[in-house]
């Protein structure tokens, strides 16, 4: 610990008259300077002799700078002996510490309600993105409280805690924003629920996975380029699901069951699908998976991330070939919902803690219902219609929204 024999100014204090008991100052301290250890011990040993209140503490490394601030509650009579112990700190430490003290009228700290998280995701984040986030959040009467960074890598994930605005008008400005700078905005509340068990709902094609089944199965019938027209047409919401997939099926009329298993191999997830999933389960909460897809195909990867709860098509085969029709009702828009609202129920989960992941129109349905709704690599008018969205490539960046960072992330992977 460093050596405080010079400080010795708290040896020295005025006695306080009856109105300096009655009176209080506030002080604010701010230090800054290179980290090491010792520093908030030392800073705090300075203060203890005298008569001093912690009112509020925040302290903050990056890149080996430390910024700690504190804010008290003294006499008047002992602000000035305070401020000369501090600057014999701050030469003993080897840090700057700047102080200023101000009468108060009350010491009481107001208790900031229906605090909002606001979630900016980037691969390169710029100075004017922070900029408009900032001018949007002032502009809808908000104060941000704090802002602190959850993941540098693979995508840099900056968290705003703000007061005084209003959730929907807020996300809505800030959509916007985030499609003119070309960045990932979430607005969240906050509050104890915040940290509650959630079910996590996610389309599979093109979100869990990087191909869409269909087509794979389509290439192996000789039929990829029509099957992929039709697809790309019901995912931007110009076709029925239910009409578009009945089509596309049909061109599979005649290949063998054995293909069923041939395209699982062609398969592979999205980059952090399975930290995404295996993060949840540690803390808590459920997944499920819901697709317009074919649960043959989708069953051997679910058991393989241990997700319990699924919902996908299935197709008729006989005698050992795809007749080109399916069994069973269609899993669209409106059977995804469904699934989401019977999954709930079935963990009595509030729909208000649910959360649905996909990229297509027939995941609106979902992501209206969910309490929050995350569009993934989605197309335009599923990130118009959605809570927030994702456009890196990398599926555990949903757990940023969430409140999560990529250091709470990381250790809970090395358990």
């Amino acid at each position: 610990m460093p050596d405080l024999s010079r400080v010795i100014h708290a040896n020295l204090l005025p006695e306080m008259t009856n109105n300096d008991k009655n009176q209080q100052f506030t002080g604010l301290i701010l230090l800054s300077g290179v980290d090491k250890p010792g520093i908030t011990e030392t800073l705090f040993q300075t203060l203890s002799p005298f008569a001093v209140s912690i009112l509020d503490i925040e302290q903050v490394v990056i890149r080996g700078r430390v910024i700690l601030t504190c804010l008290i509650s003294c006499a008047p009579a002992h602000a000035a002996a305070i401020e000369a112990d501090l600057e014999e700190c701050a030469k003993v430490l080897g840090v700057d510490i700047a102080s200023a003290f101000e009468e108060s009228a009350s010491t009481d700290i107001a208790v900031k309600k229906s605090l909002l998280h606001v979630v900016v995701l980037s691969q390169e984040l710029k100075p004017s993105s922070i900029n408009t986030v900032a001018k949007a959040i002032a502009g809808n009467g908000g104060n941000i409280e704090r802002i602190h960074r959850t993941a540098s890598y693979p995508v840099t994930a900056i968290e705003f805690t703000v007061s005084g605005a209003e959730q929907g008008k807020l996300r809505t400005e800030l959509a916007t924003v985030g499609t003119e700078h070309a960045v990932d905005i979430a607005v969240s509340p906050g509050g104890l629920m915040r940290w509650a068990k959630k079910l996590v709902v996610m389309d599979v094609d093109s979100t869990l996975i990087q191909q869409e089944v269909i087509e794979l199965l389509g290439a192996k019938a000789g039929k990829g380029a029509e099957i992929a027209a039709i697809t790309e047409s019901a995912m931007r919401g110009e076709l029925d699901f239910a009409e578009s997939l009945r089509s596309r099926v049909a061109l599979l009329a005649g290949l063998q069951e054995s293909v069923l298993t041939q395209v699982q191999s062609e398969i592979s997830l999205t980059p952090g699908a399975r930290t995404l999933i295996r993060t949840l389960h540690k803390l808590g909460h459920h997944v499920a998976l819901v697709s317009g897809g074919f649960e043959p195909v989708i069953a051997p990867i679910m058991r393989d991330l241990g997700i319990s709860h699924m919902r996908a098509n299935n197709l008729e085969v006989v005698e050992g070939k795809l007749t080109g029709k399916l069994i069973g009702p269609i899993i669209d828009r409106a059977g995804k919902a469904d699934a989401l609202r019977e999954f709930a129920a079935l963990h009595a989960i509030e729909l208000e803690q649910t959360i649905a992941i996909g990229d297509g129109a027939n995941d609106l349905d979902m992501i209206a219902l969910a309490g929050m709704g995350i569009a993934f690599n989605a197309k335009p008018a599923v990130k118009a219609a959605a809570d927030s969205s994702v456009s890196a490539p990398y599926l555990d960046s949903v757990l940023y929204l969430l409140g999560i960072t990529r250091e709470e992330v990381d250790e809970s992977e090395s358990l």
